[in-house]
């Protein structure tokens, strides 16, 4: 039965309104840890530049891991998906208590690199004795966090690959308000909370996230979702789907954890070069994060309806399909990139570093903007490729793409040591990368043949 004819039916239809109607429930959803970090970072660098520079290198630690998640999400997704677009609704129960169960074997894992290897790979890399030790504290205080994130990404798979996006709202509002109430009392210690200073920022990320999981559940619940797929009744080992799961993620973790390695590479070389260097990246990472998410929101609808579409039969409408989510994520981003050259001083002073901060920032924030442009159609091919079920192909994408761009921020950072603003151009090397491999191989058709 086709997604016109009954509001039963998982199978989407290729329209504007589709389109719009999965993206912009997943934009608010990817916006709430965006705010988490702005938030941290706003009430952290009113403690000084030393604090707002460390919170750069433990927020894109913590994203090695979240990426990880990430790409079990995206690899979930895909096969939730497919299972939809074929109707197989009795599937779709199992693959998720499976990827809740793998979700939970990765935390544990995150967990203990950070208490034991960790401490040894920062400690060669970081230059700073005293960023060093603040950073070591507050993650193994952050990283508790972790099976919180996991488990609430398996729900966006869920709910992103059912064409429920519109109840991932609940569980990202509930995290938001917990984190700013908790950012707000812990930091500073208000309200008779304790003041923990910065690693006050790592105990108000953990109770946001557990929040806002127990809502999106307790919604799940609510609305009949549990019951229609039956979520509770299979969490037992099931071998056949772990083994489809972890095939179908095993290239896209590895593709998200080797992009955020390669973007912790940079800011270590960054932190070579000073505080002040440090502090500004990490408001560059903000902008990416604030301002990408929907972007990644329209990537994530590529991969899903892909996915759907194909698992309908219909794959000559998949080119189509993308062209048409690509030229709205693209217009947003247009639209963000020139408000962002526009005002700012507007964005960059929430951070309460003076004016000569905010001077030295801008023309970074000139290079990033345009990368947002970049970003916004190549995120979208890229998430086609996943969409196809030909992960493998998306991890060597990124693989070719990464290489290129480590060689890049190492010899401008470290070897010619040029300025930042030189060392940010590496974001046009690398979506440009990204976007041409990605776009060759969906224009090539040998995706068509893929069965997962």
């Amino acid at each position: 039965m086709s997604a016109t004819t009954s509001s039963d039916s998982l199978q989407v239809s290729i329209t504007n309104r589709q389109i719009l109607k999965i993206a912009l429930p997943i934009s608010f959803a990817l916006l709430v840890p965006q705010i988490n970090f702005i938030t941290n970072n706003i009430f952290l660098g009113q403690l000084g530049e030393q604090e707002l520079a460390a919170a750069g290198l433990t927020g894109v630690y913590y994203l090695i891991f979240a990426a990880i998640g990430f790409g079990l999400n995206n690899g979930l997704q895909a096969l939730i998906s497919r299972r939809a677009g074929e109707n197989r609704v009795d599937e779709i129960g199992k693959l998720f208590s499976q990827g809740v169960r793998i979700s939970l074997v990765i935390a544990a894992s995150g967990i203990l690199i950070t208490y034991f290897l960790a401490p040894v790979i920062l400690r060669n890399a970081i230059d700073s004795s005293e960023t060093y030790h603040q950073c070591i504290e507050f993650l193994r205080i952050r990283i508790w966090g972790l099976p919180f994130l996991y488990i609430y990404q398996m729900r966006n798979a869920l709910l992103v690959g059912t064409n429920q996006s519109k109840y991932l709202v609940a569980g990202t509002a509930a995290e938001t308000i917990a984190n700013i109430f908790f950012d707000y009392t812990l930091i500073n210690g208000h309200w008779g909370f304790p003041n923990l200073g910065f690693n006050g920022a790592a105990f108000a990320s953990i109770i946001a996230e557990a929040i806002g999981m127990f809502v999106v559940f307790l919604v799940i619940h609510m609305k009949g979702i549990s019951k229609r797929f039956s979520l509770y009744g299979k969490f037992g080992y099931d071998r056949i789907n772990t083994r489809l799961i972890l095939v179908q993620s095993s290239p896209l973790i590895a593709q998200h954890a080797i992009s955020l390695i390669s973007w912790i590479f940079f800011y270590i070389l960054i932190e070579h070069h000073g505080q002040r260097d440090l502090a500004i990246s990490n408001t560059m990472r903000n902008i990416f994060g604030f301002f990408g998410v929907f972007t990644w929101a329209f990537a994530a609808t590529t991969n899903t309806m892909v996915s759907n579409v194909i698992g309908q039969g219909k794959k000559e409408q998949v080119i189509t399909l993308i062209n048409k989510i690509m030229r709205i994520s693209m217009a947003l981003s247009l639209g963000v990139a020139i408000i962002l050259n526009l005002f700012p001083h507007l964005f960059l002073s929430i951070y309460s570093q003076g004016e000569s901060f905010v001077e030295d920032a801008i023309p970074v924030v000139r290079i990033v903007s345009s990368a947002l442009i970049l970003m916004s159609f190549s995120t979208v091919w890229l998430n086609a490729v996943t969409g196809t079920g030909n992960s493998k192909i998306t991890l060597y994408i990124e693989a070719i793409t990464i290489v290129l761009y480590c060689i890049y921020v190492y010899l401008v950072l470290e070897v010619f040591k040029l300025p930042i603003t030189i060392g940010w151009m590496s974001e046009w090397l690398y979506w440009t990368v990204l976007f041409t491999a990605s776009y060759l191989y969906i224009r090539s058709g040998k995706w068509k043949g893929k069965v997962i």
